[in-house]
């Protein structure tokens, strides 16, 4: 038997950052992996896969606008598994890195199937025989999630897909029907959008993407209907079918037929528990599947702690990464790290999504008086030589414009730049201090210092009394 301090249940984002974040505590770690390579769902079937294809997707829109030449038409004799060449590199090449810091980290990964065999103990059995019995004093589960698959749409992976499927498709659809609003069905509609396919995204909530700032969503939405493609939003799905010669059908309840070649249903995931034997351990899921936690990640059995896609929305890399590590360091008993509002939120459509800190409504809501500087992609000379289609970078200050509060980016390079804006809200810095700064010409980063002067001349007039 293998006694240890933490055992983590998965390798991706947020099993990742718990084992390394408890091994630099010092702690003894196991990091339990399925797969015969570290890195998870994210790497292996979500992030990095689907970020290879949209990649391609934007360099073909860029030909297709004349950017750059010889332009590029895709049609439906397009092989998909074309437009993602090297990707195997990609995902071995990626997950070599990730071995390599966990082994430098100290932590012993071990590759299996685990299950509880009590609230202590997890049995893990290996692909070519035998089982490893660790007994650990705290457990982390972070086994990722797979796609929900509601009964009202009959999910073939043939015709009508879910987001670990769509990549069977051999040939690129001429059209494509998406169901959901959320990150995955909004970063695959913008996708396959880029890609000349066009897209009918239906949506049960008013916008998509809710939990960011709306003129995020709108920008979104703006640039995706933009290429010929149709956001429905309101709308209820009453029956899904394949036709049975070449169309897939989607009947809303509002009477309208939809069709198209394909159809991907991305309507939420569920945690990956079905093998763990969580009664084994005293826990079970909620009614969305998902393991409930309090704000450290804790579940219903103190030293289960449960972290990213498994925990439920908002289910992001980064987001994931930062459970994973407030859960590792509550489970040490250490004090906890930086607030969840320090974390940045990156969302890969076309054009990027980018958040940190607190979206406009929350500030006016909690401070009352705000000022927001805004920017235009278009007003930096970098955004002109790049030929952006728009974009726009907002920064969320207090009343007085002194502090910033949060920032919001759509356009190109949106989730790199975010991270300038992390940085100075984690360390404080004034809106000043964008001003005091010189950035490297051209480059949208500019849209910072942009932005910071919108905010100082709208700062309230300062009242000087005569001596």
């Amino acid at each position: 038997m293998k006694r240890v301090e933490l055992a983590v249940l998965g390798s991706g984002p947020a099993g990742l950052e718990a084992a390394l974040e408890a091994a630099r505590a010092g702690a003894r770690v196991v990091m339990v992996e399925r797969e015969r390579r570290i890195g998870g769902e994210c790497l292996h079937r979500g992030t990095v896969p689907s970020k290879s294809l949209r990649e391609t997707a934007v360099q073909l829109a860029r030909a297709r606008c004349g950017i750059v030449s010889p332009p590029v038409e895709l049609d439906e004799a397009t092989e998909v598994a074309s437009l993602v060449g090297g990707l195997e590199k990609v995902v071995s090449g990626h997950s070599r890195v990730l071995r390599r810091e966990v082994l430098h980290a100290g932590v012993e990964p071990i590759h299996g199937r685990a299950r509880f065999i009590g609230p202590h103990r997890i049995a893990v059995a290996h692909v070519r025989g035998g089982e490893t019995v660790i007994e650990a004093a705290k457990i982390v589960i972070a086994v990722g999630s797979r796609p929900r698959m509601p009964p009202q749409v009959p999910i073939d992976h043939e015709n009508i897909l879910d987001s670990d499927s769509i990549f069977s498709m051999v040939y690129l659809p001429r059209s494509l029907t998406v169901l959901g609003g959320g990150v995955i069905a909004s970063e695959w509609a913008a996708t396959f959008s880029a890609l000349g396919v066009r897209v009918t995204m239906i949506d049960r909530n008013a916008r998509p993407i809710s939990f960011l700032d709306p003129e995020l969503s709108t920008a979104f939405v703006q640039a995706f209907e933009a290429t010929g493609s149709q956001y429905l939003h309101e709308r209820e799905v009453a029956r899904v079918y394949w036709d049975g010669a070449s169309d897939v059908v989607t009947e809303l309840q509002d009477g309208t037929e939809v069709r198209s070649r394909k159809l991907l249903c991305a309507y939420g995931r569920r945690a990956n528990v079905d093998q763990l034997d969580l009664d084994a351990a005293g826990l079970e899921t909620d009614a969305r599947g998902h393991i409930a936690t309090d704000e450290h990640g804790r579940t219903a059995v103190p030293h289960i702690y449960c972290a990213g896609d498994a925990a439920g929305p908002p289910a992001l890399a980064s987001t994931g990464q930062h459970q994973g590590r407030q859960a590792a360091r509550h489970a040490l008993g250490l004090p906890p790290g930086a607030p969840f509002e320090q974390v940045p939120m990156g969302i890969f459509t076309i054009p990027e999504l980018a958040s940190v800190g607190l979206d406009e409504a929350t500030a006016r809501a909690r401070c009352g008086d705000v000022i927001v500087g805004r920017a235009e992609v278009l007003d930096t000379a970098r955004g002109r030589i790049s030929r952006a289609q728009g974009g726009f970078l907002k920064l969320i200050a207090d009343g007085q414009g002194r502090c910033l509060l949060g920032a919001q980016i759509a356009g190109p390079q949106a989730t790199e730049l975010i991270a300038t804006a992390q940085l100075a809200l984690v360390h404080e810095m004034p809106i000043d201090g964008w001003v005091e700064q010189v950035f490297c010409f051209p480059t949208m980063a500019e849209a910072f210092i942009q932005a910071a002067r919108d905010v100082m001349h709208q700062r309230p007039a300062i009242s000087v009394a005569a001596e």
